[in-house]
């Protein structure tokens, strides 16, 4: 793609995302542009920094694109903003009656819990998290008083936008292979992308590791990889899906990413109309 259009609070992040060639186009939530006749707007997704739902009317039909979101608020970004229409496309990540999230003061609550018992121990805490809304939303939520704080330089790249925008973080320095052995001795909490391999070659007995993901809870996919699992997902679970479905007023929707078949069964159960959108489109007629 060569044009794209965002919110204007997305726009910094589209653009290391995407490149300085492409064009990037961007609008306030809820003002309204027209493209070929069809009125769009964008709303608050409550996913990432900047992240929107699509709302377009042609003759008085409205539909809405939820993309990710997640109804919680918190300080990393736009609190997602419930629009009305006629269709909603749904997304459905954690789409199961089995993924039910504790309030996430909770989840911090055990995270500052595990780090400090890693200092007493004199382990460093290595916590893993995707490098962008992720790790933003666990540096704004953690007791910075516990200690240090470092990140790997993926995540630094996004840090200046989210300040812009207002977040507030602690102090944190980035990670530096070189002194690594230094950095470990200083039991810091070490926030990092999946899958690095800059803790090659280091002791792991000095090391206490986790991963934050909505895939660490109990009806999900947990890991033995981590030595702890913190069930922290930028996605609505599925009370919150149900929520922001019932509260669009829609009585058409469409589901898509993740567990589809079974938001929409449910979804037809209690009285949509409901259908899976996958792609490519079923034989069985029930997804389009």
């Amino acid at each position: 793609m060569k044009s794209y259009l965002t919110s204007k609070s997305g726009a910094p992040l589209v653009r290391l995302r995407v490149g300085m060639r492409a064009m990037i186009e961007t609008l306030e939530f809820g003002s309204q542009i027209n493209i070929n006749g069809v009125t769009v707007s964008l709303h608050p997704a409550g996913h990432i920094l900047g992240s929107a739902q699509v709302r377009v009317e042609y003759n008085g039909e409205v539909w809405v694109v939820s993309g990710d979101y997640k109804l919680e608020p918190e300080p990393t970004c736009e609190t997602f903003e419930s629009v009305k229409c006629h269709t909603f496309i749904t997304e459905s990540t954690f789409g199961r009656p089995t993924y039910k999230w504790r309030p996430q003061q909770e989840i911090f609550n055990r995270i500052n819990d595990w780090w400090s018992l890693n200092k007493l121990w004199g382990n460093a805490s290595v916590i893993n998290a995707y490098s962008l809304g992720k790790a933003q939303r666990l540096l704004a939520g953690v007791d910075k008083a516990i200690g240090p704080v470092y990140i790997y330089h993926t995540i630094e790249d996004y840090l200046p936008h989210y300040r812009k925008a207002g977040v507030v973080f602690p102090e944190m320095k980035v990670l530096s292979a070189e002194s690594m052995n230094q950095i470990i001795e200083e039991t810091p909490l070490i926030v990092a992308p999946p899958n690095m391999k800059i803790f090659d070659g280091i002791d792991s007995s000095k090391l206490s590791t986790g991963f934050a993901s909505g895939w660490m809870s109990r009806g999900g996919k947990n890991s033995t990889v981590y030595d702890i699992g913190f069930p922290l997902s930028d996605h609505a679970d599925w009370d919150g899906l149900l929520t922001a479905i019932k509260q669009t007023e829609a009585t058409r929707v469409f589901v898509m990413h993740g567990f589809t078949k079974t938001l929409a069964t449910h979804l037809c159960e209690i009285g949509y109309d409901a259908h899976e959108l996958v792609f490519p489109p079923s034989a069985t007629g029930r997804s389009w």
